[in-house]
């Protein structure tokens, strides 16, 4: 028998609704602090306050596990591990614009088997837990499944990124370009909402460069549940491999084409004859 979750899930539904209201309180605030962290990104008492919030009700009422945080790192060394972003999207929410949320995720070994992504500003919330589908809506008693799109062909599909920079910073502009060129319609919605809207079906691609887990691993189950691929850009199942590739799995190995290998010392592509990063090379022109 599959574990059952859902004591999880309920707590995770918990810690969004106290994140949501942390978050809009400071939403637009005109006292609210943001500093840049040594990676350049910026974080806003928003942020800390929010992952404080969360940390607090997990060593309560999961004192066993772990967590991971994007501000205050790694505690603990567990088998169950909650992995917490409090705000993703902190760019938009430090210059008012609504599209951020908090990403609530449990893994179990190395597998994210539930999690919760909460947007206040949306209104909207979308969940999942292994083997009990992905979902929508406001509560866990007014929802609606997700369920990624039927297209088939890249020359049909809708992708979805965050910015072109990344791709252009690590030498992979144009093999995304290229990708771009073949599809019907490209728009950077970005951050999380790029991949919640894949598994709504709305979108059928999401991609991008470089990622932390914490920004990862929410959306994972939320997209596998509802039928869809999540993979790093060598094709590793899940959000460890530092990049990702969302689908609605019919076009999960045509878009690896473009994206699945990266550029040798030498400037040649080596790309991968078996295993799972094993990919086909397609060229968009």
């Amino acid at each position: 028998m599959s574990p059952d979750y859902t004591d999880d899930l309920r707590l995770a539904h918990l810690l969004a609704d106290d994140a949501d209201s942390l978050s809009s309180a400071r939403f637009k605030a005109l006292d609210l602090h943001v500093m840049t962290k040594p990676d350049l990104t910026p974080v806003s008492d928003a942020d800390e306050a929010v992952e404080e919030a969360i940390r607090r009700t997990l060593s309560r009422a999961r004192s066993r596990d772990a967590v991971t945080g994007e501000e205050q790192g790694v505690s603990g060394s567990a088998a169950r591990r909650w992995i917490i972003d409090p705000i993703d999207g902190t760019k938009n929410f430090v210059r008012g614009v609504p599209v951020w949320a908090t990403l609530i995720a449990l893994a179990v070994e190395d597998e994210v088997v539930m999690s919760v992504v909460s947007a206040p500003q949306l209104g909207r919330r979308w969940w999942a837990a292994q083997g009990q589908g992905s979902w929508t809506g406001k509560s866990l008693m007014k929802a609606t499944r997700n369920q990624v799109s039927d297209v088939r062909r890249l020359e049909d599909a809708s992708l979805a990124y965050s910015s072109l920079h990344g791709w252009e910073e690590r030498g992979r502009l144009e093999d995304f370009l290229a990708l771009m060129r073949r599809c019907w319609r490209t728009r950077g919605y970005g951050d999380f909402w790029s991949y919640m809207l894949l598994a709504e079906g709305a979108v059928d691609l999401a991609a991008e460069p470089e990622l932390e887990t914490y920004d990862m691993a929410a959306l994972v189950p939320i997209v596998t549940e509802a039928g869809g691929t999540f993979t790093a850009l060598d094709g590793t199942p899940g959000p460890w491999g530092g990049n990702a590739l969302a689908s609605n799995s019919h076009l999960h190995d045509a878009a690896l084409g473009f994206l699945g290998a990266s550029p040798d010392d030498d400037g040649d592509p080596d790309w991968p004859t078996s295993g799972p990063g094993s990919v086909t090379r397609l060229r968009g022109h």
